[in-house]
């Protein structure tokens, strides 16, 4: 009996993910661009079969590429939309070798546009790690690749993926949460099922997928972790599909075809049956171990070091990026509490720096980015009903929060510690330092002084091997008096790396519970988002009750509605807040910085007029994303690590306060207007129960609406008739 077509189990497995994913996890694709895209797909597929005089049009395949962009493009321009699926489809027909189309098409699709424009991206981050999500694609693309008999380079891609991960976490010293964390992506299990698997890009014979498999899996390990991009599966798989013919002359097998998908020798030996019986099993194990495994559990960039017996921690910090290509200002701004003799910061840095490339900022303009950005109320005025006359109220918006080390060289030499730089950079005495080995490291932070939180030497180990240096900051207590300050000041570094994180995992070692950190990043592109776990867009432009208005009760309320979202991203997710061309605002909780006070923050692509020396006053090219995380070690592993988007999409955190008319006159529309005003409130008390968790009782005596307005009894039919 004839199998069913694979690529039928293939569309309905993509169209159940993509439905999941925009109905679940907000992929922000909405149904309009999903049909433009399966439109242009499959008149792509049809144009080019009536242009290569096909024997007949089968849209079966481009269906699954179109099924495949949407899950995967982003961009916010219909027309790259469309070009991206003109280019997947005619790819199968116009890069072709042997008689086949050479790469998966989708996979070329996406690296292509996003080669040609910053307007397209991927979001790797977009599936997050649920555990029941990942062992429902598991299964499913076990059932695809199975049924296209190219089980084998699935299975031998995770293994050897995998078994790369784990042996980077091992020689780095990482704990193994790290190494789970990395491979709990549901980008990665659908790459693994649904794209390296197609059979009409693989290699024909075991062996030559096998190899194949490992080509790509090293290739994607080398762009994540030593070219420090996002998507190395993509770009990886893209660059390997041009040695299959290769592939097949050296290792020929039966090709693979459509009509008959499971043709295989007629004879197996049972000895290789039970070996690649076993191989399945054990690999099916170790994924559906990895993805259960992603289960809900129970800084700042750098650690606090203390002396003597001080207990120093830090509950919140703001961090303002300026990004563009690989250079990169990075404003850090703490909350240190405490005696300034006893605060030193120790950062991971990608690069030795210079004393220029260090600066110390003004806390007045993270304050104003703050400011800025915080989500708000906004509040509106019911019309007349007799008369639709409506004004509008300004906004309102919460309040938000906002070395001397010296050291004989040769027991440096024996500690493997090395001063790369010294500076001193307005109240800060500032040591560039790079090591060997944690142990050395530790020691001698220890014999100058300091007092290393417990657990910080595993940690400073994995960012050594990573060959990252070391950022030490400490008050200068003369240059802070001659200076003025009784606060400590921002920090400022510049550099230029291909890395573009922030690392967390120190500043955990010393943690009191978990820590708020707000994002404040500005790029020339678009929206920054994380890579390696997902972002996500808080509840917005939603009614809430008139009692909020008081701030107190709106910062409770913004509290519990923030601490609800984190349980719901099961304590994972980074959330946006805002996100905004700063040419322009609507409505403004405060005034956009000016040109110089973003320079000020790094910006440095704002340059001053080369006749004048003056930073010009006209609109700046700056996109501002505000990011919102609430993390610990257990729930976030790995550092934060960011991509540059084309999204320019508006967002901002909005709530809306509507006032009802409260006027005397009387008409026929009034009793209508005052029975949908209790319906109106009751939504109220509903949402923002649901939003904060509160109880509806206690909203609800909160609103005390019940006699304010009070409702008439509703005519009968009779009175409605005859109006009386």
């Amino acid at each position: 009996m004839r199998k069913m077509d694979p690529r039928g189990y293939q569309i309905a497995i993509l169209g159940g993910l993509l439905f999941y994913g925009v109905w679940s996890l907000d992929f922000g694709i909405s149904a309009s661009r999903v049909a433009l895209v399966l439109a242009v797909c499959l008149s792509a597929q049809y144009g080019c079969t009536r242009l290569w005089k096909l024997e007949r049009y089968d849209p079966r395949s481009a269906l699954i590429s179109g099924l495949s962009l949407c899950l995967l493009l982003r961009t916010g321009d219909p027309l790259l939309a469309v070009v991206a699926g003109v280019v997947t489809i005619s790819s199968k027909f116009l890069i072709r070798v042997d008689g086949r189309h050479l790469v998966n098409p989708t996979n070329f699709g996406l690296v292509l546009m996003m080669l040609a424009t910053d307007a397209v991206w991927v979001s790797p981050g977009q599936w997050g790690n649920v555990a029941v999500f990942g062992f429902l694609m598991a299964c499913l693309g076990v059932l695809v690749v199975n049924r296209a008999a190219r089980s084998d380079v699935t299975y031998a891609f995770l293994g050897f993926f995998i078994a790369i991960v784990v042996a980077r976490t091992l020689w780095l010293g990482d704990p193994f949460t790290i190494a789970l964390h990395n491979l709990q992506s549901g980008g990665l299990v659908l790459f693994a099922f649904l794209m390296i698997s197609d059979p009409k890009t693989t290699p024909d014979s075991r062996a030559g997928r096998v190899l194949f498999a490992l080509l790509v899996s090293l290739g994607a390990a080398w762009v994540q972790f030593a070219l420090y991009r996002p998507n190395g599966v993509l770009w990886s798989l893209v660059l390997f599909s041009m040695t299959v013919p290769l592939i097949n002359r050296w290792l020929p097998g039966q090709r693979f075809n459509w009509a008959n998908p499971s043709v295989r020798p007629l004879t197996t030996p049972r000895k290789d049956r039970n070996m690649r019986q076993t191989l399945r099993v054990g690999l099916t194990a170790v994924a559906i171990f990895i993805a259960v495994t992603a289960r809900p559990a129970e800084a700042f960039c750098g650690f606090y070091v203390t002396k003597a017996d001080t207990e120093l921690f830090n509950e919140a910090s703001q961090v303002v990026l300026v990004r563009d290509g690989d250079r990169t200002v990075m404003t850090m701004a703490n909350d240190f509490r405490g005696d300034p003799t006893e605060f030193a910061m120790v950062i991971p840095v990608p690069t030795v720096l210079e004393r220029d490339q260090i600066h110390v900022g003004d806390m007045k303009l993270v304050d104003h980015l703050d400011a800025y950005s915080v989500p708000r109320l906004v509040e509106y005025f019911d019309q007349n009903p007799c008369q639709l006359v409506r004004r509008e109220a300004l906004d309102m918006a919460i309040t938000s929060k906002s070395a001397r080390v010296q050291e004989n060289e040769v027991r440096n030499r024996a500690l493997g510690v090395a001063i790369e730089a010294s500076y001193t950079v307005g109240e800060y005495d500032i040591l560039i330092l790079s090591a060997r080995q944690s142990g050395g490291l530790e020691t001698w932070l220890t014999e100058n002084g300091y007092r290393i939180p417990a657990g910080a030497s595993d940690v400073l180990a994995s960012y050594i091997k990573q060959d990252m240096r070391f950022f030490v900051a400490r008050v200068n207590l003369e240059e802070q008096s001659t200076l003025g300050f009784s606060n400590l000041r921002p920090l400022q570094i510049a550099y230029e790396s291909p890395k573009f994180m922030l690392p967390i995992r120190l500043g955990m070692v010393n943690a009191n519970g978990p820590q708020d950190l707000f994002v404040y990043a500005l790029t020339r592109t678009g929206r920054v988002e994380t890579t390696n776990y997902r972002t996500v867009k808080l509840p917005s432009d939603i009614e809430v009750p008139l009692f909020l208005k008081d701030s107190e009760e709106f910062g409770s309320f913004y509290q519990a509605m923030f601490a609800n979202r984190v349980e719901q991203e099961n304590r994972r997710g980074v959330f946006l807040e805002y996100a905004w061309d700063m040419s322009w605002c609507d409505p403004c909780a405060a005034s956009p910085p000016s040109n110089d006070a973003l320079r000020e923050l790094g910006v440095f692509w704002v340059d001053p007029d080369p006749a004048t020396g003056v930073v010009g006053q006209g609109p700046a090219d700056v996109f501002l994303t505000r990011l919102h995380v609430r993390y610990d070690a257990e729930h976030f592993p790995d550092d934060l690590r960011f991509q540059e988007t084309g999204d320019r999409s508006n967002f901002q955190g909005r709530y809306i306060l509507r006032h009802p008319w409260t006027g005397n006159e009387s008409c026929e529309s009034v009793t209508a207007y005052r029975h949908a005003l209790a319906q109106r409130y009751e939504q109220q008390a509903q949402t923002l129960a649901s939003l904060t968790g509160w109880d509806i009782q206690s909203i609800r005596q909160k609103m005390g609406t019940d006699d304010l307005y009070p409702v008439p009894e509703p005519r009968s039919w009779w009175e409605r008739i005859w109006n009386r």
